[in-house]
């Protein structure tokens, strides 16, 4: 059996659309649960607890980006994909600053769509590395899922989560923006290199002063090296 396979709650107001998403994801191996209004999606999220959840930003009692927000507010931390028709940089920056995993602009490949899927429940529940990484206080147990501080759990979401093992497990490697959204993100080619700064500001947001990610000018990122 497919260990990619599980319940996704796919949020769209519009039946062509969210009938050829359920089609798609179906013939994938995948149950759906379709809602179409903010209220309905929490509801589900709640009841159903999906292995992911697909977004439509635009929807008729309000915005996408509210489901999200609720989601993490209370401790949710489901993986999420939006789908959107806007494609504006500051909408995408928004979407990932509130906690989503990923982001897929309409008009979309029903197939890309699916293999995302695929990816970030991939991602959600397959380490990258075996062993518990550390900086000082900070304790990054990839086997659990665990990031601890000072031995309090911080929460992260799934991309925030895999982007920091990266770096953790390989202190003092500098990595270019590439080479992490291939890494992190499971894709060669995500879009847009302001991606992994907007998760990067999230994880330094999220630690504070023990967040163990530095910024190499002009190349990427590393994990500080502790001698």
């Amino acid at each position: 059996m497919d260990q990619t396979r599980g319940l996704v709650l796919v949020v769209e107001d519009e039946p062509a659309i969210s009938d050829l998403v359920r089609r798609y994801l179906t013939a994938a191996g995948f149950g759906v649960h379709l809602e179409t209004r903010v209220a309905g999606a929490l509801e589900a999220v709640r009841r159903l607890r999906p292995a992911v959840v697909l977004l439509d930003v635009g929807l008729p009692d309000g915005e996408g980006t509210e489901v999200c927000r609720a989601m993490r507010d209370a401790g949710d931390w489901t993986p999420v994909l939006f789908v959107t028709a806007r494609d504006d940089e500051v909408e995408r920056v928004l979407g990932l600053e509130l906690g989503a995993d990923d982001y897929v602009t309409k008009p979309f490949s029903p197939r890309e769509l699916v293999a995302r899927v695929k990816t970030v429940i991939r991602r959600s529940s397959a380490p990258i590395g075996p062993k518990v990484a550390r900086d000082g206080d900070v304790a990054l147990d990839p086997g659990s899922r665990t990031l601890t501080v000072d031995g309090e759990v911080r929460h992260l979401t799934t991309t925030e989560f895999n982007l920091l093992e990266v770096l953790m497990t390989a202190p003092g490697k500098v990595f270019d923006r590439a080479e992490l959204m291939s890494r992190a993100w499971g894709q060669a080619d995500y879009g847009s290199s302001r991606t992994v700064d907007v998760h990067v500001a999230q994880l330094r947001a999220k630690l504070g002063d023990h967040c163990p990610v530095e910024t190499v000018r002009g190349i990427g990122y590393r994990a500080r090296k502790r001698t």
